[in-house]
């Protein structure tokens, strides 16, 4: 059996459904809770890549199940167990349909959309006289919700949520209060790191009970950005790139090789050294963001250890 996971096809006792996301699968026990199963596929551009990543799914699952339990005072969020390495299970809940994106520097997208002279996104101000990687004032809050049909995200306000009703005004400033809060205890931790929590997104779901809680991952390095806090003042002041630690090296090796998602564009080929070094890299993230070390799980049978770890679970919970 392979050492990493692609897809998965696990018939759980009350199975309802299968969702099959990007990286994650997700499976409906009885509409009361989730199994969701962190695979290791990779994603960039909104595009699979072919071959996995050994220890993608456990790094980005245990990186997460710690940032929850790290901010579950501030925030409550979905999370019952972790039953095995690349597993979380949860409460079933309703999604919002906008993910919560919040910026400390301008970076990505933000300085993407500055370059071409745009001085609000989302509807919200950007100062003058900024340039790459520069500190906002005050985060920002910029959300996106999934093209109507599509894969994409795209960017939206916090009035047009409102005025098409995709979250009431109720709601969104309890998501609003929320995404603050986490974004603030994410940064006290990272500066606890050595690293800068540039930019993340949130994604929220309500209970059954009506409750909103945190949902998905958080604080990982496919949902955040991380900057080295050494150096970082001085590169700014030089002009030079800073020194990252997010999946946006993959994203610079992709491009490099031609490919940006585009349309009629070729997924370069990943060799093996290719792939040991992205695996080398996530493990690097995981030891610097959490300030653990790395223990790998047993992987020689690794979807027969998931459904035993997982039916241990359900059989006894």
């Amino acid at each position: 059996m392979s050492n990493t996971i692609n897809n998965t096809a696990f018939n759980f006792p009350n199975q309802k459904s299968l969702y099959r996301g990007k990286v994650r699968e997700v499976y409906n026990i009885n509409d009361e809770i989730l199994v969701m199963i962190a695979s290791d596929r990779l994603s960039a551009f909104d595009v699979v890549m072919p071959k996995q990543i050994p220890f993608k799914g456990q790094i980005l699952n245990q990186i997460a199940a710690k940032m929850m339990d790290a901010t579950k005072d501030i925030v409550p969020n979905w999370i019952i167990a972790i039953p095995d390495p690349n597993v979380a299970v949860g409460h079933l809940c309703d999604p919002f349909k906008v993910e919560m994106v919040i910026r400390g520097y301008l970076s990505g997208h933000a300085d993407r959309e500055y370059k071409l002279g745009k001085r609000f996104l989302c509807g919200v101000a950007m100062p003058e006289g900024m340039k790459e990687n520069d500190k906002f004032p005050e985060p920002i809050i910029t959300p996106s919700t999934k093209a109507e049909g599509g894969e994409h995200d795209e960017d939206i306000s916090r009035e047009e949520i409102l005025s098409q009703g995709i979250v009431s005004k109720e709601d969104y400033e309890v998501l609003e209060k929320y995404t603050k809060a986490l974004f603030q205890r994410g940064t006290e931790i990272a500066a606890k790191r050595g690293l800068i929590l540039v930019d993340t997104k949130y994604e929220f779901g309500k209970t059954k009970d009506g409750k909103i809680v945190l949902i998905d991952e958080i604080h990982t390095p496919d949902s955040s950005r991380y900057f080295y806090a050494e150096g970082y003042q001085e590169r700014q002041n030089k002009g030079e790139a800073q020194k990252q630690l997010s999946k946006e090296f993959v994203r610079q090796w992709l491009i490099e090789n031609g490919f940006q998602g585009l349309k009629d564009q070729q997924i370069p080929e990943m060799t093996v050294e290719k792939i040991n070094e992205i695996s080398d890299r996530y493990i690097e993230l995981y030891e610097k963001i959490t300030g653990e070390k790395f223990v790998k799980s047993d992987v020689s049978n690794i979807l027969d250890r998931i459904e035993k770890n997982v039916l241990f679970f359900l059989n006894n919970r």
